[in-house]
């Protein structure tokens, strides 16, 4: 690969991880405001991609969602993030639906011109629309729910995460055991893709007893 070809796989991989991280944001607050995480008071009604969609305003949960994503950008970009999770807490802390972002690298070469960024940005339209319908697919949670985003890594990308923090004051510790599985799960899919640029799978995971 020449260096020519080094830099423009570089500037696709940034554009691809910037456009991801833009829709990561946007889809974690609507499962939390499609899974009544939080009032619906506290959310506000925007568009992204030609689809309605609910964005908190409340600036502590605003702040964490932005550091984490803002943490695991450079690990996009180096295509060393393998998913990212939200996880659904009871109000005990016991874990009671994951959404599950599988990422994975593209098995076709980067393009050359910016055409297939609007079509990624197309397909993602149609995972925010899978997750605006998924409440109807999911039996009902509890009040005071909380939740946590996990981000599973490449064991490289862990050593350099534990070397240098990528967002100061936002230390990144491992996760508890208990919060990676779901006893008695049932897996419902919900939407995949693959672009020139990245793959990606939703679905949902939800234990059979939530009360």
């Amino acid at each position: 690969m020449t260096s020519y070809e080094r830099k423009d796989t570089l500037k696709s991989c940034q554009a691809a991880a910037d456009i991801l991280c833009e829709f990561l944001e946007v889809a974690i607050h609507q499962i939390l405001y499609t899974r009544q995480i939080y009032p619906s008071g506290i959310f506000e009604s925007r568009k992204k991609y030609n689809v309605p969609v609910q964005l908190s305003r409340h600036p502590d949960v605003n702040q964490y969602i932005t550091d984490v994503l803002q943490g695991i950008k450079p690990l996009i970009i180096k295509q060393e993030v393998q998913c990212l999770t939200v996880v659904i807490l009871s109000p005990d802390r016991k874990p009671i639906e994951r959404y599950v972002f599988e990422l994975a690298p593209p098995t076709e070469p980067p393009a050359e011109d910016d055409s297939y960024l609007m079509i990624l940005e197309q397909s993602l339209r149609a995972f925010l629309l899978r997750i605006n319908t998924c409440d109807s697919l999911l039996q009902e949670i509890p009040q005071d729910c909380s939740f946590n985003v996990l981000v599973y890594t490449k064991a490289s990308a862990t050593l350099d995460m534990e070397d240098s923090q990528f967002v100061q004051g936002f230390p990144w510790i491992e996760a508890d055991t208990e919060l990676s599985s779901l006893p008695d799960a049932k897996m419902i899919p919900l939407k995949t893709m693959s672009s020139h640029i990245i793959k990606m799978q939703l679905y949902v995971e939800e234990t059979s007893d939530k009360s």
